[in-house]
């Protein structure tokens, strides 16, 4: 393996493989922000999207669990509450069912997550056993999305208040929130990554994760494509590629 990265080089590799990957450029965020998608639509993608924000914690928990460092697990233990709350009807699961509610879905219905897709199901599932089944500093590389998840906010929050004025405003703090939290979250996972990815061979298996989490979230997004009529893009990953395949590090 060759010699490793320096740190700016590493950052530079991780921003453009996720920055070509991201799923802000798939057909259906990009017809979401276009204003293109019907109100169906909006709901089975607010539906679906919730199973991956029940995940979220799950993964973390798992993160956590991968660390013998008190101040790490301090640090990301934040993530839980984040999504979790400190007390009941707080944190972004419930911004989420609020989320739901705003777009007119029955939020019981949506917390059952007895709609989910299962093409969702596989995907999201993928990305809690990628974390289960990597090192901790793969893991972490993994939610290095959250590097491109502020710029997604803000454009959908835009697209959201333009094209779809039925959605209640005021049910749209997640995706706020989310603007000024992924920059936080962000910027502690590459402190870490960059702390613990000292080898080539390290930084191309923590490229790895970045790119399969990438696949995940793309995955999600065809199955709820194929579910409610947007034509996918040519050449999209599926599902299975997505979590089942493991690469070979440096290759793509």
């Amino acid at each position: 393996m060759s010699t490793a990265l320096s740190k700016d080089d590493f950052v530079a590799r991780l921003r453009e493989e996720g920055e070509k990957r991201y799923h802000d450029h798939h057909p259906f965020h990009i017809r979401m922000h276009e204003g293109s998608l019907t109100r169906a639509q909006i709901q089975a993608w607010v539906l679906n999207r919730y199973y991956y924000q029940t995940r979220i914690p799950i993964k973390d928990a798992i993160i956590l669990s991968k660390s013998d460092d008190p101040a790490f697990r301090r640090m990301w233990m934040q993530r839980i509450v984040d999504h979790d709350g400190a007390a009941e009807g707080e944190g972004g699961l419930a911004q989420w069912q609020r989320l739901a509610g705003g777009v007119g879905l029955d939020v019981a219905a949506v917390k059952s997550l007895a709609r989910v897709l299962p093409g969702v199901r596989f995907a999201c599932d993928g990305y809690v056993q990628l974390v289960r089944e990597r090192p901790l500093v793969e893991a972490v590389a993994s939610s290095l999305t959250e590097f491109f998840s502020p710029d997604i906010m803000t454009r959908r929050i835009a697209a959201w208040e333009t094209h779809y004025p039925w959605v209640d405003g005021e049910t749209l703090a997640y995706f706020r929130n989310r603007v000024t939290r992924a920059k936080v979250d962000s910027r502690q996972a590459i402190d870490y990554v960059l702390a613990h990815a000292a080898t080539r061979e390290q930084q191309e298996r923590c490229l790895d994760a970045l790119i399969t989490k990438c696949h995940i979230l793309w995955a999600l997004l065809d199955a709820v494509s194929n579910a409610t009529g947007v034509p996918a893009a040519t050449g999209a990953t599926n599902a299975t590629n997505a979590i089942g395949v493991a690469h070979e590090p440096g290759a793509r």
